[in-house]
């Protein structure tokens, strides 16, 4: 199977937040996945688009697209008053896209976003159980960099979805160790890639292929 072109994609209904991305669809899509990026950057993050690319291609609609904070500018971070907007807006996301991809309502959805997106969408995975089936977390923020008493896992022992953490051996936003770790707080179904050599952006030249292979498969494997 084939992945089909990725169409530029904008929901704007009123009273609602808005939805802008790109759309890759599969046909006789079996699943959909909503990505999302870090605080520096945005939808078109090539790593972003070399996963839609090759889920699409596995039969899973995948819906990339920009946090709110990232809607209202174009650069920088966001501020620690985003946060709930920006989950607010993964959430109408994945209502949206569950509309594109099952007509009845009913159907796998799954999350996904890196480093600060990833974040953003484990906290909201964990304060709505039901909402999706599955996370996929790149690069996942443990703590800032060199404040590692400073951990990102409150959330961690009320997270119940089957998680995916991807994280990079060199990553100073969280070790390998420290990763291994923390996911034991979490109640569910969890597994952590490690991928070995890379820093937080994960993707290199050298590695583009081999990555987006082990990624797409050990995703599966996880939500299966």
């Amino acid at each position: 199977m084939t992945s089909t072109a990725a169409q530029s994609f904008t929901d704007l209904t009123p009273g609602e937040q808005p939805v802008r991305g790109f759309l890759h669809p599969a046909p006789h899509a079996s699943a959909g996945l909503v990505l999302t990026h870090g605080a520096g950057g945005n939808c078109n993050a090539p790593l972003l688009v070399a996963l839609a690319e090759s889920f699409s291609a596995t039969g899973i609609t995948v819906l990339r697209c920009d946090l709110p904070f990232r809607q209202k500018r174009t650069h920088g971070p966001p501020s620690p008053a985003s946060a709930a907007h920006d989950q607010e807006g993964l959430k109408r996301a994945i209502t949206v896209l569950r509309k594109l991809v099952f007509r009845t309502g009913a159907g796998r959805l799954f999350l996904g976003g890196q480093s600060y997106g990833g974040r953003q969408a484990s906290m909201l995975a964990a304060s709505d159980p039901l909402l999706v089936e599955g996370l996929l977390l790149l690069s996942y923020p443990l703590h800032p960099p060199g404040r590692p008493t400073q951990m990102r896992t409150a959330h961690f022992p009320t997270l119940r979805t089957p998680t995916l953490f991807v994280q990079g051996t060199k990553d100073p936003f969280g070790s390998i160790e420290e990763m291994e770790s923390a996911v034991k707080l979490i109640p569910a179904k969890r597994r952590l890639l490690p991928v070995q050599g890379v820093g937080h952006s994960l993707m290199s030249k050298r590695n583009k292929d081999e990555l987006v292979k082990a990624v797409v498969e050990a995703f599966r494997a996880v939500r299966e």
